[in-house]
């Protein structure tokens, strides 16, 4: 029975583990370096990220207090609980990339960006930056 029970136990801390629970410290603080909000800019766009409070390291790092840049294009926030999708509003940078230079059509776009964890889950709570207008010329 008491194998029984610590098999229960370690499976819920794995579970928990995989629903967005790796931990960020309060006075964690994700923000664009540049450009600024109302900004206007030409396309390639030069974004580069800001991070307090906790470190950069690679996807599949798991090192306490630190995580990798996802630059959400045009998007709402994903699920929290999920790990970050990867398509043309939703962009990794796994590697601990702090900057990207990024094709944006004519026109207003918003930006925000979001901390994932070693397995590109948010933090909780998340680590996120405010959203961003820029017009592109």
């Amino acid at each position: 029975m008491k194998k029984l029970m610590a098999l229960v136990v370690l499976s819920l801390f794995a579970t928990a583990s995989l629903a967005g629970n790796t931990p960020s410290p309060p006075d964690a603080k994700l923000y664009f370096i540049s450009p600024q909000d109302g900004s206007e800019v030409t396309s390639p766009v030069t974004i580069r990220f800001g991070l307090s409070g906790m470190g950069v390291t690679p996807a599949g790092m798991n090192k306490e207090n630190t995580g990798h840049h996802h630059l959400i294009v045009d998007a709402d926030l994903p699920d929290m609980d999920k790990p970050i999708p990867s398509d043309d509003n939703y962009k990794h940078f796994g590697g601990g990339q702090t900057e990207v230079d990024i094709d944006l059509a004519p026109g207003q776009h918003t930006l925000q960006l979001l901390l994932g964890d070693f397995t590109h889950i948010p933090h909780n709570p998340p680590v996120k930056s405010d959203v961003i207008t820029i017009s592109v010329k």
